[in-house]
């Protein structure tokens, strides 16, 4: 891919004034130099963690095991604890494990090492100390490994328990040593998100109960205090009382001014999903022009403030122009946040089509190529596209990203799960009769009709759409063809996980056997921040010289996922959650150690 620099992806300075914090010079010089309004009294401890995400979690966890004591502070109130994990499929990157085994998938540490780089596509000065890319690709090879490795061993002594059909996410763009995953490594949590975050909470209000950790929720930092040049601490404004529930938008409402001591401050705060005017300002022009319309697949709360207020202390943030959106999200009719939106998790065989019903190509296809379908989408001019599928197709390969749109996985009930295998899921047959991106018809007339309807135009034309499936259909009439799609069935229908549970059996789109026809709208569907504070294996945070800034260090997503963008330009799915527990972990112990008496 080509190298190139976007404007100042995460630099605030200009606009975090309008957003409701306040970057005052003094955070630059030290205390001296504050507004006698910052002035407040100041608590102490052994570290502060600033972001109570699945990150945070992990690095005050390990923090309290060392016998630490930290202040856990974060803006939302106590029942969005464990932060955007908690809303989370609880997919997890897993190399050569158990689960794959007992698939029959044949995997190792250099096949997924091979995917990772075909993937990330690092051009940015790998080999160089001052490059973008040089630490990412070592937080690369070091994640790959401990995916390889400890990683399941360690979850696993943790209580944690996986499904055991492995997923097939992101099959990548038909060549062995370009994008994508070579085989089955989405490993699906037993309790989705929430089962991912639940021992580390539980270690966390441990320490709470013994005195290790203190919570300081709607305490909003503002700043980070500096003294000789070395991060000291935290300040900013405390928020009224909230009894919002989780993911609902809360109050901004100032109520009083804090400081926080510790010779370590870890920020975990997160990326930019929830500021669709930060998405935009900071789309790539790789990936074409930025959407009009975007639905949101994170709290409003994911605001991006940390980068710029850890940029104004003198942190190098990296890979500014790299992020990571979804391409077939729906509107949720039942929404928790503004435009909230849910991923559709598809199987292979939805016929993709661009919003004037013209099939995409190569690699537009469901579940291949999540970026590269993202390019073609807006290089049509339009901010959407179309599944055209059959009820048959639906039943068996729809799922929803989300803890909540899965409460047979979410609430380990094994025969709802099981249930999978021969009936549609509950949530997506109430997504289908309610929401208002679907079309159901049992005709195709009837079909183009409503989906010109749903979008006030006449883009779709019948004869045009139905010359397209015919021509797809007849691919289906031999045991070999010359459609990609086609062929990707027939792959899947190889994979054992994915004939039981993800992929309907072949058969024709105008097959009146397997109607009603269903067409579904898909937008545009904001997500993950992929660039970052820039920091090394220890999680510190380095400032633009390339040295780490004394006490300050970073992990999960406001990281990059760890060295300022782990992923590169794309990921392999299952790798977020896993890099936040990776990065926190090694953030956590290392602020540990240089916090030993």
């Amino acid at each position: 891919m080509e190298q190139e620099q976007s404007p100042a992806m995460f630099t605030r300075r200009r606009t975090l004034a309008a957003a409701g914090g306040m970057l005052a010079a003094g955070a630059l010089v030290g205390s001296a130099a504050r507004p006698a309004a910052a002035a407040a009294p100041t608590t102490s401890a052994d570290a502060i963690v600033v972001g109570a995400g699945l990150a945070g979690l992990v690095a005050a966890s390990e923090l309290a095991a060392a016998g630490r004591t930290v202040l856990l502070v974060d803006q939302e109130n106590e029942a969005n604890l464990g932060g955007q994990a908690f809303w989370s499929f609880g997919g997890l990157f897993l190399v050569n494990s158990d689960e794959q085994r007992l698939m029959g998938v044949k995997d190792s540490k250099d096949l997924a090492w091979q995917d990772w780089l075909g993937t990330a596509g690092f051009d940015r000065g790998v080999n160089d100390p001052a490059g973008e890319d040089y630490w990412a690709y070592k937080w690369a090879e070091a994640y790959v490994d401990f995916a390889s490795g400890e990683k399941r061993s360690w979850l696993h002594g943790l209580g944690v328990r996986w499904f055991p059909l492995v997923g097939w996410a992101e099959r990548g763009g038909g060549l062995a040593d370009g994008h994508g995953n070579s085989v089955p490594r989405f490993h699906v949590t037993w309790g989705t998100g929430p089962a991912v975050m639940e021992p580390f909470e539980k270690k966390v209000r441990a320490a709470v109960a013994k005195g290790l950790v203190t919570f300081k929720f709607r305490h909003r930092v503002d700043g980070l205090v500096l003294t000789n040049g070395a991060v000291t601490g935290v300040r900013g404004s405390v928020l009224e009382p909230s009894s919002a529930a989780r993911g609902v938008r809360s109050s901004r409402t100032v109520v009083g001014e804090f400081e926080l001591a510790a010779p370590v401050v870890i920020v975990t705060s997160g990326g930019i999903g929830g500021d669709h005017d930060l998405v935009r300002r900071n789309w790539p022009a790789r990936l074409g022009t930025p959407p009009k319309r975007m639905i949101t697949g994170v709290p409003e709360y994911v605001d991006g403030r940390m980068l710029g207020i850890t940029e104004a202390a003198g942190a190098r943030l990296v890979n500014r122009d790299r992020m990571w959106h979804y391409t077939e999200g729906i509107q949720n009719y039942a929404p928790i946040w503004k435009d909230h939106g849910i991923r559709i998790l598809p199987g292979p065989s939805s016929l993709w089509l661009d919003a004037k019903g013209r099939r995409l190509p190569v690699p537009g296809l469901p579940g291949y190529d999540t970026l590269g379908t993202l390019k073609l989408i807006m290089d049509t001019g339009y901010d959407y596209s179309w599944f055209v599928t059959t009820q048959k197709i639906l039943a068996k390969e729809f799922a929803l990203s989300g803890s909540e749109q899965n409460p047979d996985l979410t609430n380990k009930d094994i025969p709802l799960t099981l249930s999978r295998i021969w009936q549609s899921p509950e949530p997506v047959e109430k997504f289908k009769k309610n929401g208002v991106d679907f079309v159901v018809a049992d005709t195709l007339p009837e079909l183009v009709t409503g989906m010109n309807r749903l979008t006030g135009t006449n883009l779709i034309n019948h004869a045009d759409l139905k010359y397209r499936i015919d021509a797809r259909d007849r691919e289906t009439d031999n045991p070999y063809t010359k459609d990609l799609q086609v062929m990707g069935i027939n792959n899947a229908l190889a994979y054992p996980g994915d004939r039981l549970s993800r992929t309907a059996g072949l058969h024709k789109i105008l097959d009146p056997s397997a109607r009603p026809l269903v067409a579904v709208r898909l937008n545009i569907l904001t997500r993950k921040t992929l660039g970052g504070l820039q920091t090394d294996l220890s999680g510190r945070v380095l400032a633009p010289s390339g040295r780490p800034i004394p006490g300050l260090y970073a992990a999960g997503e406001v990281a990059g996922f760890g060295g300022g963008g782990i992923h590169g330009y794309r990921a392999l799915e299952g790798t977020f959650l896993g890099n936040c527990l990776f990065s926190g972990r090694q953030a956590g112990r290392a602020a540990a150690a240089a916090t030993a008496s």
